[in-house]
């Protein structure tokens, strides 16, 4: 269950969100004003805090850089009245994760905003520790990743649009940030967009904002996440899921640095830096005419391979303990460490869910060992034929590729058709998360918008 804290100086408003926020099933606290909201961060920690930004005493924004401060990884999203979109900007500058205007359209919409800033904590959580100078941690020494982080640091330096490339789970959303980080952009906003998190029209809106009434429910202009990230940098991961229609606007925005907003007329200017992130084979999907080659090449001005953890062994012990030292507390196990034994099984695993499938062995692990040293027989960690053999090569591994690793049905019975092993991937993974398509789509290695395609095929949706 998720912790949210609101926090607004309106009691109508405060009971609205915290109502529809309960019925949702997370555990919400409530506070009044900001320096309430300040002293329950100081006894316990928040997964998302929703706060107006106008309040006597203590302000909105003097309130994110104080949990910014005290809680680094809380997702904050901010509200704002309408016209007052200046404030939100900056909020977004100073780490935010959204905003919402006031008055919120319904309770479907805070919940839609809650929970994608739950999964970009998820997210970032399995991969993410920062060192001490505040840029993200990306290797321990790793030979394989040498090259990589030297690449990083000097693309970095420069404007060049940025295309990373990877299995699911390697880590590329970290890589944008050390990019932001070691950018001369740094003091600005870094802004982040699941492409096959939202449909196609919700995508286009959050990308490029709305005017009021360019469709139902924009009762509101809404300011999109390109035009908060002026300044700064803008990461669309999963850029391998856009639709042709939307790939066409992309394009238009690389190519001229500017676009408008759905329903307007106003050109705006797009001054960002640009970081992409795929694990799809673009080459081949250009060749299969789904994804537009010119578009293709004006994100691959400098394209960088993130390896999987089964050619990065080093990292995998240091990257385990610090997935112990957050995850122990969460399941009220504080003082979990690993065995020795248990951190040569982990190093010798293939991981071909990489940094996310090995935070969710160490939980399950963190939840049901006896004692607070992980011991082998703590670790469900399957061996799956095939996995731990050449990696994806340049592109990242295919969809296709990712969901026969999972499977790993081949045996003594024959070899199955690929519809069968995909088909029984999709059935174990799904059975494996209780149902959840976001979440087994991830450990498939695919996006979730190719799931739904081949649930479609096969007849299981």
């Amino acid at each position: 269950m998720s912790r949210v804290l609101v926090v607004d100086d309106e009691p109508g408003i405060r009971s609205f969100l915290v109502g529809a926020l309960e019925i949702a099933g997370h555990d919400v606290t409530e506070a009044s004003n900001g320096g309430t909201a300040l002293a329950l961060a100081t006894q316990q920690p928040f997964d998302v805090v929703v706060t107006d930004l106008r309040m006597p005493g203590v302000t909105g924004l003097e309130l994110l850089g104080a949990l910014k401060h005290e809680q680094p990884e809380v997702e904050v999203i901010v509200l704002t009245a309408h016209g007052n979109v200046e404030s939100a900007v900056e909020a977004m500058r100073l780490g935010a994760f959204d905003y919402l205007q006031k008055p919120i359209g319904s309770p479907a919409e805070l919940r839609v905003v809650i929970e994608r800033a739950l999964e970009h904590r998820r997210l970032v959580d399995a991969h993410e520790v920062t060192s001490r100078d505040g840029v993200p941690t990306l290797t321990w020494r790793a030979p394989a990743m040498v090259p990589v982080v030297r690449a990083l640091k000097r693309v970095a330096a420069t404007d060049s649009t940025v295309l990373l490339r990877g299995e699911t789970g390697t880590g590329k959303e970290v890589a944008a940030r050390a990019i932001h980080a070691w950018s001369p952009r740094a003091r600005g906003p870094f802004v982040a967009v699941n492409c096959a998190a939202l449909s196609e029209a919700l995508l286009e809106s959050e990308l490029f904002g709305h005017e009021r009434g360019a469709f139902t429910g924009a009762v509101a202009r809404r300011r999109g996440k390109l035009e908060l990230a002026a300044g700064g940098t803008f990461f669309l991961d999963e850029v391998g899921e856009l639709t042709p229609s939307l790939q066409a606007r992309l394009l238009r925005v690389l190519q001229e640095r500017t676009f408008e907003r759905v329903g307007g007329s106003q050109v705006l200017r797009a001054d960002v830096r640009w970081v992409a992130a795929t694990n799809r084979p673009l080459e081949d999907m250009v060749a299969d005419g789904r994804f537009r080659e010119d578009l293709y090449h004006r994100l691959a001005v400098f394209p960088v391979r993130l390896p999987p953890l089964r050619e990065r062994r080093e990292d995998i012990g240091p990257i385990a303990d610090t997935l112990l030292a957050r995850i122990g507390p969460e399941v009220r196990r504080a003082r979990m460490t690993l065995s020795p034994e248990a951190r040569r099984v982990l190093e010798a695993a293939p991981w071909p869910g990489n940094v996310r499938e090995l935070a969710n062995v160490l939980e399950r692990a963190a939840i049901l060992a006896e004692g607070d040293v992980l011991q082998p027989d703590d670790l469900d960690v399957p061996a799956r034929s095939g996995a731990a053999g050449g990696g994806a090569g340049a592109s990242g591994a295919t969809g296709a590729s990712g969901v026969a690793g999972v499977a790993g049905v081949a045996g003594a019975s024959g070899a199955p058709t690929l519809e069968e092993a995909e088909r029984d991937a999709i059935t174990r993974a799904l059975a494996a998360h209780g149902g959840n398509r976001r979440a087994a789509a991830g450990h498939l290695g695919i996006g979730l918008r190719t799931l739904y395609e081949k649930l479609k095929r096969y007849g299981m949706g």
